[in-house]
């Protein structure tokens, strides 16, 4: 398995520990019953809770981007530095998206967001 391949499944990895993480904080804010039925009328989460639901959505947002383009990088045969780089500037912007959000700090996890966003543009600019 290449290094891309190798980063795009520790990426999923995150994603699923952001909703493991999320749906935890939820249970502090909102009894069990309530968070295993419809879901109709939930109350908004506030405090980190409320920040671990936005970080894995916000994940959740933009992992297709990142799949597709590790994917099509790969079955192209496009990977080569730039595409490494890229992958891993998205894997690790967003660790420290999460972990920022999380905090609660908010213009560094901005700055972090921006650091994911450039590598999916370095994947991509080795697509087109």
């Amino acid at each position: 398995m290449t290094l891309e391949l190798k980063i795009l499944v520790w990426t999923v990895v995150l994603a699923f520990i952001e909703v493991i993480v999320a749906a935890v904080a939820a249970q502090t804010q909102i009894r069990l019953p309530e968070l295993a039925g419809n879901r109709d009328s939930l109350p908004p989460l506030t405090g980190w809770a409320g920040r671990a639901q936005r970080a894995y959505r916000n994940t959740y947002e933009s992992l297709p981007l990142f799949i597709v383009l590790v994917l099509a990088a790969h079955l192209a045969g496009r990977t080569n530095g730039t595409v490494l780089l890229g992958c891993q500037l998205f894997f690790w912007g967003r660790v420290a998206h999460w972990l920022i959000y999380l905090a609660g700090i908010p213009w560094v996890r901005t700055l972090a967001w921006l650091v994911a966003v450039i590598g999916l543009i370095a994947i991509l600019s080795q697509l087109v």
